[in-house]
């Protein structure tokens, strides 16, 4: 059961922090529960991702009494499986059928593409609460579409600061050869580089073979200062536990999902690697500190950074919705407010770039012991170049 005291208190601190403009004095006067539509995957691989960013979600909802804007809300899921094939007819039916007044989804970046497009078309307004790929707050941006998130190559850029300002100049990048691994590895080689660091090799493995024997060999005959790795999930604890195996004592850097959620699994063969991200929980500061204490009490495990970004599009769509007094239909009014909402985070200040990816600091973390531990700011406000974006 979930302290309704704390949540208020909580609801209450986020309240104060938040600032967006234009402001309109709300009448709260629209009769009838606001309709959210959620594209996320709550089976296969990814459901772990979707329900923590719908329990994100729903936790600050609760902390505002049950409303946004002054409008009750409800919640119409849709698993959309991870299934790009099935997105079109998903979010479709969400639109359509459900007459959903607003969209939030979704994790996998394939999906993400194929409901950006149909939003766009329709307009109804739309929050991606995870998935990365450059092309939605690029050429795909849109007055309606906003990202709680990231971009892929923004991580990628974040920490290739990181990694200069610790000094390493030669670098071999591994990953899988698909759209996000190609996108992190190419925001990393233009910071990495343009800080006179070297990139002596890529080395692409196929999505999703696990086999990293020949690519660790490869690595072993370069002898770089560093290695540069994105991987995730079951496939990132592999590489972590083949890594460190191979003893090759060359130190291991990533974005932060090469670690996220494999840190206990992967036990002593994980403890020294370096991630960077936009959240890390023992971030010190007050929203963090309550955010944590209250979604521990309601759901008995701690909060990740997916959880963080359900939060923060709960935030996001209530600056909105209290720009234009709960009435939706305002379309044009609510997309403005979005755009220019700025509040306080889990993660630290956020707000939005033109292209509504969102502008963040991005944190340095060491594993140690099966923990992700903060070693400062690793680079601040770090923004989305949005390239092909005509917004701004």
């Amino acid at each position: 059961m979930i302290d309704r005291r704390r949540l208020l208190s909580l609801g209450a601190s986020a309240g104060a922090a938040l600032a967006c403009g234009p402001f309109i004095r709300p009448s709260y006067a629209q009769a009838g529960a606001l309709k959210v539509g959620l594209l996320l995957p709550y089976s296969g691989t990814y459901a772990p991702l979707g329900e923590a960013i719908t329990r994100g979600l729903e936790l600050y909802v609760q902390s505002q009494g049950g409303k946004l804007g002054g409008r009750s809300i409800s919640f119409v899921k849709v698993d959309d499986e991870s299934a790009p094939p099935k997105a079109t007819e998903l979010t479709t039916k969400l639109i359509q059928s459900e007459k959903a007044d607003v969209l939030i989804g979704t994790v996998h970046s394939g999906v993400a593409m194929a409901m950006v497009k149909i939003a766009r078309e329709d307009g109804i307004p739309t929050i991606v609460p995870n998935a990365g790929a450059d092309i939605i707050t690029r050429a795909m941006c849109a007055p309606n579409v906003f990202r709680t998130s990231f971009a892929n190559g923004q991580i990628g850029r974040a920490t290739g600061d990181a990694m200069i300002k610790a000094g390493l100049k030669k670098a071999v990048t591994v990953t899988w050869k698909y759209a996000a691994g190609e996108e992190m590895v190419s925001g990393f080689k233009k910071s990495f580089t343009a800080g006179k660091g070297e990139v002596v090799k890529d080395i692409t493995i196929a999505f999703p073979d696990v086999e990293f024997q020949s690519a660790l060999a490869e690595i072993a005959s370069l002898k770089p200062d560093c290695v540069y790795a994105f991987f995730s999930g079951g496939g990132a604890l592999k590489f972590i536990k083949d890594y460190a195996a191979a003893n090759l004592g060359i130190p291991l850097w990533g974005p932060g999902f090469l670690t996220d959620g494999v840190e206990a699994a992967a036990g002593p063969a994980g403890d020294g690697i370096k991630t960077v991200l936009h959240y890390v929980s023992d971030l010190d500061n007050a929203e963090n500190q309550a955010f944590v204490k209250s979604f521990e009490a309601a759901y008995k495990i701690p909060p990740d950074v997916f959880a963080v970004q359900g939060w923060d599009a709960g935030q996001l769509l209530d600056a909105g919705l209290k720009a234009v007094g709960g009435d939706v239909a305002k379309r044009k009014e609510l997309n403005v407010a979005m755009a220019a909402a700025s509040f306080a985070s889990p993660r630290g200040p956020f707000k939005l770039s033109a292209a509504h990816n969102p502008v963040q600091n991005f944190y340095l973390r060491e594993l140690k012991g099966g923990k992700s531990v903060n070693l400062g700011l690793a680079a601040p406000a770090v923004a989305d170049e949005a390239i092909g974006c005509k917004l701004s």
